[in-house]
């Protein structure tokens, strides 16, 4: 039986947790992507001022978020898109991490998510020198996205766990 869960990535402006400039978000039912979604975020202040090394890692920019809400927006949108589904992110106590800062830094309840770490699971289903999420995502035969693309990694993370639940014959997570 294939699992269903929302994998979910962020990416931040800086070394901040509660910096979350982007989400991607897939939902998986019954082991089949059916929705995706990539939305920018406006960082709350002042977790705003976006560091270079981030840019030059994600390409995410001020003036790609001017313009887009902020984190009292995006959080009811992620509540209403997983549902009552488990989250899987790939490092997860950073993504969990970011939820709850960002959360925190605009004064909002903090949700109380379920979570698997894809990361975990691949390290229980494979043998690899690294288990970046380039490299466990290429192990479940899906390499040549756009890494730190919040939409990309996020499918690769939801990648790995269908995968994963394939090779342990997982009906769940």
């Amino acid at each position: 039986m294939p699992v269903s869960f929302t994998a979910i990535d962020f990416e931040t402006a800086n070394s901040s947790a509660a910096s979350a400039c982007s989400i991607g978000l897939v939902k998986v039912v019954d082991g089949r992507v059916v929705a995706r979604e990539h939305r920018y975020i406006r960082p709350p202040f002042p977790h705003g001022d976006f560091s270079p090394w981030n840019v030059r890692i994600h390409g995410i920019t001020p003036d790609m978020v001017e313009r887009a809400d902020d984190w009292r927006t995006h959080l009811p949108f992620l509540r209403e898109f997983a549902g009552d589904d488990w989250l899987v992110a790939h490092n997860a106590g950073f993504d969990m991490g970011v939820i709850r800062a960002t959360s925190e830094a605009l004064g909002l309840d903090v949700p109380d998510f379920r979570y698997v770490c894809s990361l975990q699971v691949a390290r229980r289903t494979y043998h690899l020198d690294s288990y970046r999420l380039t490299s466990a995502a290429a192990a479940a035969g899906f390499d040549d996205f756009a890494h730190h693309d919040a939409l990309a990694d996020a499918e690769a993370c939801a990648a790995i766990v269908v995968h994963a639940a394939e090779r342990h014959d997982a009906g769940d997570l």
